[in-house]
């Protein structure tokens, strides 16, 4: 039976392609199932061979790892050069649609807490 060995959900694709191949170099045999229609279902990638568990976790570990300190040091780079983004970048570069989820946000959080409030005045 096969063993859950990685989620998919809310990774990037490079990073679900560079995972599949370094699997695949290293002789995992995998599969892979979808989230679905609905995203229901378990978007992640298995391990056939259950007995080879802890050698492929420790490979995606290592890999998870490396992926990190790459990203850090980018944007360490990029914080040095002046060039991250900041929320001031984010809100000039659209601002509709910074507004736009500022409102879903604020309409959420009143839907959310108006009943308690409702609830107080008796």
């Amino acid at each position: 039976m096969a063993k859950l060995l990685f989620r998919l959900r809310g990774v990037p694709d490079d990073e679900a392609d560079e995972l599949r191949t370094l699997l695949s170099e290293h002789g995992f045999d995998t599969h892979e199932t979808s989230g679905g229609f609905l995203g229901i279902g378990t978007a992640a990638i298995w391990l056939v061979d259950e007995s080879r568990y802890a050698e492929a976790k420790a490979l995606i570990d290592a890999y998870e790892e490396r992926r990190a300190k790459a990203a850090r040091a980018q944007y360490e780079r990029l914080k040095r050069q002046g060039r991250s983004r900041r929320l001031a970048d984010i809100i000039r570069d659209d601002p509709l649609r910074f507004v736009f989820n500022l409102a879903v946000a604020a309409g959420l959080i009143y839907l959310t807490v108006a009943p308690f409030f409702k609830l107080a005045k008796g």
